[in-house]
C-alpha cells in the first residue's frame, strides 16, 4: 500500500475527489490511503496564524516553516521526517521552480511507500522548506496557479492510475500517451459519419494489422504536434 499525506489550508478541495475513481477503488481495495492534513491544526497561535511578512520586503505573505514542520512531524513522528536520500518515503514541495512533473516521475513515485505533498498559498512558502527539510520540489507546469491542491491531486491521480489493481484493465496504462515516449493514437467511435466529419477508412475496414500499423504512424507524428487544442476540425 501507498501512503499520501496532503499538508493544506483547503482539505475541503480534495474531499470530492476522493470519492470517485481512481481514488475511490484504489481505498476500497486497500491499494492506497490518502490523508489531510489542516496546516492551520498546526499554527504557531491560538489565532490560527501560518504565514507571515517576508524578510526584507516585498508582496503579500508566505508560509511559515513552523507550522509546516510541526505538520511533518505529526506525519511522521518527531526525529523522524525523511531524510533527501530516503528510498522509501518522499516530502514534495508544490512549486514553480520545481522539476518538471511528467509520466516517468509518475512510475517513479508509485514504487514508495508514503508520499506528502505540501502545498502552498499566498506567495509561496518559507525557502527553508524546500532547501533543508523537502526531498522533492515539483512542478505541473509552467504557469501559476494560487495554490499547490490542483497540482497535488494531478500528481496523485496520476501515480494512483499506475498502481497494480486500481484499473480494471491495467494494460492501458502501458500504451496511454507518454507512457513509452509517444503521444497516443487518436481515437473515434459511432457515428462513422456526424455532419460530413467521417471516421478514417482505415478503422472500419476490418484489417487489424492495417490498423495497428495506422495507430503506430500516428502515434509518432502526434509528437510533432504543439501541445494545444486544434482551432478547426
Amino acid at each position: 500500500m501507498i501512503k499520501f499525506d496532503v499538508v493544506t489550508l483547503f482539505p475541503q478541495l480534495f474531499t470530492e475527489h476522493f470519492a470517485n475513481l481512481p481514488f475511490k477503488r484504489a481505498v476500497e481495495k486497500n491499494i492506497a490511503k490518502y490523508n489531510l492534513w489542516n496546516l492551520r491544526d498546526f499554527a504557531v497561535d491560538k489565532r490560527g496564524t501560518v504565514d507571515d511578512k517576508t524578510y526584507g520586503g516585498g508582496v503579500g505573505m508566505i508560509l511559515m516553516v513552523e507550522p509546516i514542520y510541526k505538520a511533518l512531524e505529526a506525519i511522521y513522528g518527531k526525529g523522524k521526517i525523511p531524510e533527501k536520500s530516503s528510498k522509501k518515503q518522499r516530502v514534495v514541495v508544490l512549486t514553480p521552480a520545481g522539476e518538471s512533473f511528467t509520466q516517468q516521475k509518475a512510475k517513479e513515485f508509485s514504487e514508495y511507500d508514503q508520499i506528502t505533498l505540501l502545498c502552498g498559498r499566498y506567495e509561496g512558502m518559507d525557502a527553508r522548506i524546500e532547501e533543508n527539510i523537502a526531498t522533492d520540489r515539483i512542478s505541473v507546469g509552467n504557469f501559476v496557479l494560487s495554490g499547490g491542491e490542483l497540482p497535488a491531486l494531478s500528481i496523485m491521480e496520476s501515480v494512483t492510475r499506475l498502481l497494480p489493481g486500481v484499473l480494471e484493465k491495467e494494460n492501458v496504462t502501458k500504451i496511454e500517451s507518454f507512457s513509452n515516449g509517444n503521444i497516443e493514437y487518436p481515437q473515434y467511435t459511432r457515428p462513422e459519419d456526424f455532419r460530413g466529419m467521417k471516421v478514417p477508412n482505415i478503422l472500419v475496414n476490418g484489417n487489424h494489422k492495417e490498423i495497428e500499423k495506422w495507430r503506430q504512424s500516428k502515434s509518432k507524428k502526434m509528437l510533432k504536434l504543439p501541445r494545444s487544442l486544434p482551432q478547426s476540425l
